[in-house]
């Protein structure tokens, strides 16, 4: 993993977006997040819609059994999307967030921000749920556009966590 900022605290504004939500197994999730980014990129095209960056947010965490996700894509004209049931309008809520901006190595790199968050006393806005950890909002930014840059080792990430 190569950080590029932080780990560190940041606060963000709200920000809307259009996004698709499935529940999925852990193992084989980022071919179906890669399905999802696909589908949603093509929606959003055929509507003309303005679109940012790409995240995945991760709703509901269990990593022996299946995950509660999004992929979402930020709408930056600031007016939300009309959805059609598959397609939902949403909003990344504001807030004070952990973060951390790396190339390659998720899974490091969510283990390093949540370690270094408790090392610093910070309470991650998680609850626990019987499906598993329940995030408020913990997502990945893309910050390179994963339709011009194939390779994922390569992708520019921000990992944030909102915290209580």
């Amino acid at each position: 993993m190569e950080t590029i900022a932080g780990p560190g605290v940041v606060t963000k504004s709200a920000r809307d977006y259009a996004g698709i939500r499935v529940v999925t197994p852990f193992r084989g999730m980022f071919a179906v997040r890669d399905e999802l980014m696909a589908e949603l990129y093509a929606w959003l095209d055929e509507r003309g819609v303005a679109q940012g960056n790409t995240f995945f947010r991760l709703h509901v965490v269990d990593m022996a059994g299946p995950m509660d996700v999004e992929v979402g894509v930020l709408t930056p004209d600031g007016e939300p999307v009309t959805g059609d049931g598959r397609v939902r309008a949403g909003v990344l809520p504001e807030g004070r967030y952990a973060a951390l901006t790396y190339v390659n190595h998720g899974r490091r790199a969510n283990g390093t921000l949540i370690d270094w968050a408790r090392a610093n006393g910070l309470e991650l806005d998680v609850a626990e749920d019987p499906a598993g950890d329940a995030f408020g909002c913990r997502y990945e930014e893309y910050l390179s556009d994963p339709r011009t840059e194939r390779m994922k080792t390569r992708w520019r990430i921000e990992l944030a966590i909102r915290l209580v």
